[in-house]
């Protein structure tokens, strides 16, 4: 049967003249581009897991992402497409999904994949194996079966919209455990080395199974670079060739030494609140504290300008499934918040402590400008500076915290953006709790119809605003830059580094 998938909808505009220049330009740049290299990457954050089933990082997912494959990929427009799976097919009743594997997929130690792979990949993350579930995502599949070495059937508990786009996940090689010394996948390239703090280096998979995606170069190098003035001095030197995330400032340091892509990232950056703590607890403190929050002037002075206002927990990247208008909904009224304070019994203001990833500047800078304007209504911030690494474990693993700065990267189902707030949730560090919101969020998974299953979206994000479940800021755009003559970086609607299409043509 058709499924439509789910998608993020980027919008774009041509004619054939356009199209036409624009594939002989792709062809004379085929034709200038140069084989082999090492590409260099200014990573902010350190590696926390190289176990992608243990990893928690975006960052380390973005860089592992090359090592492994999953059964599906995802292309620029958010599509999801083949990737180890040749193929898939979905029972009438969405309960039973089959797919079909390529043949000749082998891991990086010469090792065949097979269903069984897929079998134990999925086992492990849905709990099937005797242990706790890996990720809540699977814990929906009943049981899973390999009829044969290149099919895979697995059969799901009850009706799930959001299974298909979790199928972008990595399948590991069956009874292979230790990925976070030694990682095999079955990926455009393979684990050479890690340094913990100082870099990664990946190496090309001449044996990659998609021939048309063998990488062009050599070798990939992250080095760990948590100062990014040390990593556009680097970039000045000739010591980097990417910086994945630039501000406009570090743009002009480089000036014409260098090539730029931009485009939003589909991320909500939030000062999330903890729903459970006094006096967050309280909503009309929390109402307080979004009027008394300019998310413009955040936007100009941290972003410069680059960033796109929220009203909630989602981008507008995602068209078809976002509520508008919701951004308006505190506009910035001082008076009004020190009234809520003082309705709330907080008429002087209270302490508030303000917990912030020390490797994200980004992230700290707006805590240093939040911390300017709640000191307008008597909120005095004191910022709390941690290591990604602790923030992962006190504020997202076990909500030791009373607020944060953090940002939520993008998915490709709305289902995964927006269950973060649902109250079993495991990772609803925010803890927000409402039977109504839960409802909201079941009723969407179970949904068949895209009309429907938006306008629920749509609902669950007007309520997330309206309770003013935290201060939700902007979708910061990411800027990419390249040193001259490195070409081939590519935006999508999910923080991925597709380093396979890298060239340099001088």
């Amino acid at each position: 049967m058709l499924l439509f998938f789910v998608s993020v909808l980027l919008v774009a505009c041509s004619d054939k003249g356009s199209n036409e220049a624009g594939e002989q330009a792709a062809k004379a740049n085929k034709n200038e581009e140069k084989m082999g290299g090492t590409v260099r990457i200014a990573m902010s954050t350190e590696v926390d897991n190289l176990d992608p089933y243990q990893s928690a990082a975006t960052d380390t997912m973005s860089m592992m992402d090359n090592v492994y494959d999953g059964l599906l990929d995802t292309d620029e427009a958010g599509e999801l497409v083949p990737a180890i799976a040749e193929s898939y097919d979905i029972s009438e009743d969405g309960l039973v999904y089959t797919f079909k594997l390529k043949e000749n997929v082998t891991f990086h130690d010469g090792s065949e994949l097979t269903a069984e792979d897929v079998k134990y990949s999925y086992e492990k993350l849905a709990g099937l194996s005797g242990e706790e579930p890996i990720s809540s995502q699977y814990e929906v599949i009943e049981k899973i079966e390999a009829p044969s070495d290149f099919e895979v059937v697995i059969t799901l508990k009850e009706k799930n919209s959001a299974f298909l786009a979790a199928n972008i996940r990595p399948i590991l090689p069956a009874d292979y455990d230790n990925h976070s010394e030694k990682p095999i996948g079955t990926g455009p390239f393979k684990f050479a080395e890690y340094k913990v703090g100082q870099e990664l280096r990946l190496v090309k998979n001449e044996d990659y199974y998609n021939d048309k995606k063998i990488p062009n170069m050599d070798e990939v190098l992250f080095k760990i670079m948590p100062d990014p003035e040390s990593a556009i001095l680097a970039m000045q030197s000739g010591e980097i060739d990417v910086i994945p995330g630039i501000s406009s400032q570090g743009k002009e340091q480089l000036g014409d030494t260098i090539e730029t892509v931009s485009a939003p990232q589909n991320m909500v950056q939030l000062m999330a609140l903890n729903n459970q703590v006094e006096p967050l607890n309280n909503i009309n403190v929390r109402k307080a504290i979004n009027l008394a929050i300019d998310k413009d002037m955040i936007i100009d002075m941290v972003a410069e300008g680059d960033g796109v206002k929220l009203g909630s927990n989602f981008s507008p990247s995602m068209q078809v499934y976002y509520q508008e208008g919701l951004e308006d909904t505190y506009q910035t009224n001082i008076d009004e918040a020190k009234k809520l304070l003082a309705e709330a019994g907080y008429p002087d203001g209270f302490n508030l402590e303000l917990t912030v990833p020390s490797d994200y500047q980004f992230h700290v800078d707006t805590a240093q400008v939040i911390t300017e304007q709640l000191a307008q209504v008597g909120i005095q911030v004191e910022i709390k500076l941690m290591e990604f690494s602790t923030w992962l474990e006190k504020v997202y693993n076990d909500a030791q915290y009373e607020s944060t700065i953090i940002g939520f990267t993008g998915k490709l189902d709305p289902y995964e953006i927006l269950r973060r707030y649902v109250s079993d949730y495991n990772n609803n560090f925010v803890q927000y709790e409402n039977e109504a919101y839960d409802k909201l969020i079941h009723d969407a998974l179970s949904a068949t119809d895209e009309a429907e299953m938006a306008d629920i979206y749509k609902q669950a994000q007007t309520m997330l605003a309206e309770e003013a479940a935290s201060v939700f800021i902007m979708d910061p755009y990411r800027t990419v830059a390249m040193k001259k003559g490195l070409q081939g970086w590519k935006m999508y609607p999910i923080q991925k580094f597709n380093l396979e299409d890298l060239h340099y043509t001088e």
